[in-house]
Order: structure tokens, then sequence, then C-alpha cells
């Protein structure tokens, strides 16, 4: 009698032409797949990092792109504003006192009669100087101090807990009102180093908390145990990993801090004339907001468009580098 395989019939169909032929189609519609091509070596085969994620979502979004392109004017008119403007900001002519607009003259004159365009574009640079280099101290001065506290905890710990709580129970502008009243200088430092007094302690805290979720994390474990230094550990593991949360605060906080010397030049304690200021502008022409409403809603309008600008930056940023939100 003829042996009877013992073989199933699955795998006997599977070893001839049809099923042979189903395989190879198999294996080239998975090679098609693969990214990268049959080794998946390719780029796309390789994990995105937060960061390359961050960027591809932002590069899609287009409040980023909209705030990202103002700043980049703004920015571009604080360095060189004569590209746009070839009058001088300080040049007055009271003749023109109150003046609409007019040839050469789009925003009319201020009370003094100063060009209101030319001074709304000089105006720019001082709030930029002020919101980037007090966004700049606030978020290395909180994200130090924060970063240690979190990491090494103990004393070090509760010591900045209890400053922070007492910075905290100090109003801002109140504060600024007393500070800077005592300060002649007519430059941006002086409001910059109040910024950055007042404005380190919620970015630290920011920081302190990163810090200690990231301190938790298994692969600092594993650095740890292999013998890794206090200080590596804190620059090439827990730091990267917990700066996300102090970018996405610190550039919210960049309008805000613009505003804030706006809200300090206004009352006569910031920027002092003859520096040229929205905050010294809108101050000087509130008076004459029935007989020359120009003169005041011009540098309004740049001031409320430049904070806005930053605020959809950050928030831009915030849903690029929350995991949860995607």
């Amino acid at each position: 009698m003829p042996e009877q395989s013992h073989e199933p019939e699955g795998a006997i169909a599977g070893t001839g032409m049809g099923g042979g032929m189903d395989l190879a189609t198999s294996e080239a519609t998975t090679l098609e797949k693969t990214p990268g091509g049959p080794q998946g070596t390719g780029p796309a085969a390789r994990p995105r990092s937060l960061w390359s994620d961050a960027w591809r979502d932002l590069r899609r979004n287009p409040v980023f792109v909209v705030s990202a392109l103002l700043i980049l004017f703004l920015v571009v008119i604080s360095v060189r504003p004569s590209l746009i403007t070839s009058g001088n900001p300080l040049q007055c002519e009271l003749a023109r006192s109150q003046e609409g607009a007019r040839a050469g003259h789009p925003f009319g004159f201020d009370g003094q009669g100063c060009d209101v365009y030319t001074r709304t574009v000089y105006g720019a640079r001082a709030s930029v100087t002020v919101g980037v280099c007090a966004t700049l101290g606030v978020a290395l001065l909180g994200s130090v101090l924060g970063g240690l506290a979190g990491f090494f905890g103990g004393a070090w710990d509760a010591i900045l807990s209890r400053t922070t709580d007492v910075f905290f129970a100090i109003p801002v502008v109140l504060g600024g009102l007393v500070l800077l009243s005592v300060v002649t200088s007519n430059t941006v430092w002086p409001v910059v180093g109040f910024m950055v007094l007042l404005g380190w302690p919620q970015i630290s805290r920011i920081a302190r908390g990163s810090v200690i979720t990231a301190k938790q994390n298994d692969y600092v474990q594993a650095a740890r145990a292999l013998g890794a230094s206090n200080s590596r550990i804190l620059l090439r593991h827990i730091a990267p990993n917990a700066v996300a949360p102090v970018i996405v605060v610190a550039t919210i906080a960049l309008g805000t801090y613009i505003a804030l010397e706006a809200t300090l030049s206004y009352l006569g304690v910031g920027l002092k004339p003859p520096s040229v200021s929205w905050g010294i502008d809108i101050s000087a022409a509130s008076p004459y907001i029935r007989n020359a409403p120009h003169a005041l809603l011009w540098p309004s309008g740049a001031l409320a468009v430049t904070v806005l600008a930053f605020i959809m930056l950050g928030d831009a940023v915030r849903d690029a580098l929350d995991p949860k939100l995607r």
C-alpha cells in the first residue's frame, strides 16, 4: 500500500506553484511597505525624536507660520528701522501738532508734532529688546535654580520653594513702581533686570517639576547604576527631556514682558524720554484721544499685534511639544 503523507494539506499547497507565487507576492508587498527599501535602513525607518516631530507639526501649523512671520518682521525693523522709514523719531515740529495723515506721513502727527509712523517703527526696538532679553534672563536663571532644586532636593529645594513664595507675593506693577522709580537711566537694562528679578520664580517651579518627573525615569536610574556623575546625568539625560515645558512657558511669557514694559513706561517708571517706546507714546497721546485719536491708536495697535504674535507662537509651540495633545 502507498504510504500516506502526514503533512497537512495547507503545507503541501504552500509548496506548490500557486503557494510559491502567493509567498513571493506577499514578500514583495512587505518590501514595498517597508520604509527605506528592502533593508528598511532609509531615513524614514528611523524613529523621530520629540523635537523633529515638533518641528514637523510647527511647519504645518498656520498659526505658527503667521506668528513667526510677524515676529521676524518685528525683529528686522528693530535691527534696521531705516528699511521702512527714513524719518527721525526725535525730530518734531509743533506747527504740525495733532495733524492727521498726509503725504509721507501716513499715521499723522502726535501732540508734539512728531511723526507717529516713524515713532511707531522705532518703538518696536525697545519692546523687542526688553522682551527677548528679559525672557532669556528669566529662562536661564529660573531653569538653573529650579533644575538644581528638583535634582538634589532636600534643604536646597525647601529654601528655593520658600523664596519663590516670597517673590510670588510681590505685585509686579507695584514692585515696578517702587523699584524703578529711583532709577534715572534711560536704557532698557533696569527694566530688564526688574523683570528678571520678579519673573524667575515661575520658570523655576516649571523647571523643578519637569526635573523631578524626568529624574524618576528608567534611563536615569540606569545611568546612575552605571556610575554616571550627577553633572552628566543632569546635563545629558535630564535637561534635554525636561526643557520643553520651560520653552513653552518662556515663549508665552515673552509677550507678557513686552506688555509689562509698555505698562511701566506708560506709568512713567519704565523707559523715559528721549527713549522711544510704545508705552511712552501711548501715555503722551492719552490726553489728546478726542482731538488726535490716531496718535494713540497706532502705537496701541502695534503693541497689541506684537503681544498677540508672541502669544500665538507660544500656543503653537505648546501644542507641538505637549505629547498629551498628539
